[in-house]
């Protein structure tokens, strides 16, 4: 039985089983993508990631990310749990590194100290948003929402950001059939505390096959882009920002964040944190079936 190595990390954590976790599998280059879908159901994790040479110019290594409910383009904890595990196995020395994934060429910060920092793709940002469905997806009322109004925003990875009070993220409950019939796969619930330019967020997926998703690095760079649509965050030069998340499922995790922005949008993001290794092993190559 032909097998892959993989180890499953913590990531956007300082300890073991906090944060997010991660699977990174090695040696999948002769996998077709349905077999990687397959592994990625195996492992059951809200991200697997496959590490494969690299096919463009200037680019370190690459990566095909798969969620259990398929692939996607980019993601943040993934991007940075591998970036920070191939630096522990040998690949590279601490420094900057260039991954490639279907959100194009992303350059990786990896510290000595086991973190790093993926700055995010092309910033997008969407029309207003009309909350309700959105609230009532996950289980809020009017009296939850705290405005401005949402967005659908990204730095790779889209998703509608929904802005409400402190006191309704715990109580904030996904709905899946509610939110496919408001047109999305996914939602970010927070609440901003401006004094402290932290967000205390929860994730859902589940049209991505992530109930609910520990730690969001694609979201927590999305969420810089909609805080300076929103007014809520300089519309010029550098500024930092914080995101927590994962506390409700018993996974606390930490982001931290910057975004850069020019005449009013933004331009870039960054996201950063801490990798934890958990395990390692070997894992059957599926049958292909085509």
């Amino acid at each position: 039985m032909t097998t892959l190595r993989y180890e499953v990390v913590d990531v956007f954590t300082d300890r073991p089983f906090a944060g997010n976790p991660l699977a990174v599998v090695y040696g999948a280059e002769d996998l077709a993508g349905e077999q990687m879908h397959t592994i990625a159901r195996e492992f059951n994790l809200s991200e697997t990631i496959f590490v494969l040479p690299p096919t463009a110019e200037g680019a370190t290594y690459r990566v095909r990310i798969f969620t259990p409910g398929g692939e996607i383009p980019f993601a943040g904890h993934p991007s940075v749990g591998a970036a920070v595990t191939l630096q522990r196995a040998g690949w590279y020395a601490a420094g900057t590194v260039v991954q490639e994934c279907g959100a194009g060429l992303l350059p990786i910060v990896v510290e000595p100290t086991g973190a790093a920092m993926v700055t995010g793709g092309t910033p997008t940002i969407g029309a207003e948003i009309d909350p309700g469905p959105l609230l009532a997806a996950v289980g809020l009322g009017p009296d939850d929402f705290a405005g401005p109004a949402p967005r659908v925003a990204g730095c790779g990875l889209e998703f509608p950001y929904l802005s409400v009070k402190p006191s309704a993220v715990a109580r904030a409950a996904c709905d899946a059939s509610a939110l496919a019939a408001a047109g999305f796969t996914d939602v970010e619930v927070f609440a901003w505390d401006p004094g402290t330019a932290t967000a205390h967020a929860r994730m859902f997926g589940p049209g991505m096959g992530i109930p609910e998703d520990p730690a969001t690095g694609s979201a927590a760079l999305g969420l810089g882009v909609w805080l300076v649509a929103a007014g809520l965050l300089p519309g010029d030069g550098e500024s930092a920002y914080r995101v927590l998340q994962g506390a409700e499922i018993h996974r606390p995790s930490r982001m931290d964040c910057t975004v850069t922005a020019a005449a009013g949008a933004a331009v870039s993001a960054t996201v950063s944190g801490h990798v934890v290794p958990v395990a390692a092993g070997e894992i059957a190559v599926p049958p292909f079936v085509g």
